[in-house]
């Protein structure tokens, strides 16, 4: 079991990290299933206070929709993608809002900078997303990309807070780009929480939460990560390298084999992090995969919202 810092905004991965807390007795629960053409959905949820302490994630639910071609370009995959997503945030509305007929009052809200493709998911997607409230007397979606605070001077959860307390939306649906620990799920990874979330906490840089607790609302939070950390690409190159290497010359593999997970980790952050600062990486094609997962999302979302 790691019991160091390893940045990453996905449950699923902090359940990985942790694994002695897959257990039910330790309240974490996790399933799994096939839910498409190379689909997959995880769910973790984490039911107690001792369950969150040992993930580092507040009580709910996390669901985590994963398939290895979701950044490729292939439309129809991708409308496959958008259906299984909508019927998971249906699932997490109606379970946020059960008593809203026919429909909750929904103020979606893209997180992010545009200006950064990186981060630029939120607003992207809320460029997409079928605006109705402005439109027609039981119109449902209203939604706003409230920027970053080095262009408004103030937090987003400030901006949010203020609409929330002026319109009375019933639900509140967050978007943002996120942070993973591998890199194999950027851009291949969509996770879904009823329990809110930090900005930029999956790269240390923490903002004001958007949870219920601090809203006043249910919060339904989106994300896909676009960022990893350079420390933990080079950790997984030393672990395929310490493979390699017990394969051939168990000498040379001894060193490696003599540090602790931790001191491999912090070796490999005392190395980069003089020279680099705390990097983090994201794939070279990731304007592409935002523009296309932005209009996956966004549909996804419609779909949910309008059927």
């Amino acid at each position: 079991m790691r019991d160091f810092l390893v940045r990453t905004d996905l449950a699923v991965e902090a359940r990985e990290n942790c694994p002695d807390t897959a257990a039910d007795s330790s309240g974490i629960r996790f399933q799994s299933w096939k839910a498409g053409r190379d689909i997959h959905i995880s769910r973790v949820s984490v039911e107690t206070e001792e369950g969150s302490r040992q993930l580092g994630k507040p009580l709910g639910t996390y669901l985590t929709l994963e398939a290895e071609n979701m950044s490729r370009n292939d439309g129809g995959y991708h409308r496959e993608i958008s259906q299984v997503l909508s019927e998971q945030i249906r699932t997490l509305i109606r379970k946020a809002c059960p008593r809203k007929d026919p429909a909750p009052l929904v103020l979606a809200a893209g997180l992010g900078n545009a200006a950064v493709t990186s981060d630029s998911l939120g607003p992207r997607v809320m460029e997409n997303l079928y605006i109705t409230r402005n439109l027609y007397p039981d119109g449902k979606v209203c939604s706003i990309a409230p920027g970053v605070m080095a262009q408004t001077g103030m937090e987003a959860a400030e901006i949010i807070h203020g609409i929330v307390q002026e319109i009375h939306p019933d639900l509140l649906l967050v978007v943002d780009a996120l942070a993973a620990r591998s890199v194999r799920r950027l851009g291949n990874t969509i996770q879904l929480s009823d329990a809110g979330i930090h900005p930029g906490s999956g790269v240390g840089n923490h903002r004001r939460g958007l949870t219920p607790d601090s809203i006043g609302i249910p919060v339904i939070a989106l994300g896909v990560p676009t960022v990893v950390g350079a420390a933990a690409i080079v950790y997984d190159t030393v672990e395929a390298l310490e493979e390699v290497l017990e394969k051939g010359q168990r000498y040379s593999a001894q060193i490696l084999r003599e540090m602790t997970e931790e001191e491999k980790y912090q070796f490999i952050r005392e190395l980069l992090e003089p020279r680099f600062g705390p990097m983090f990486v994201t794939p070279k094609d990731v304007d592409d995969t935002i523009e296309r997962l932005s209009y996956t999302i966004s549909e996804g979302i419609n779909l949910a919202l309008h059927g």
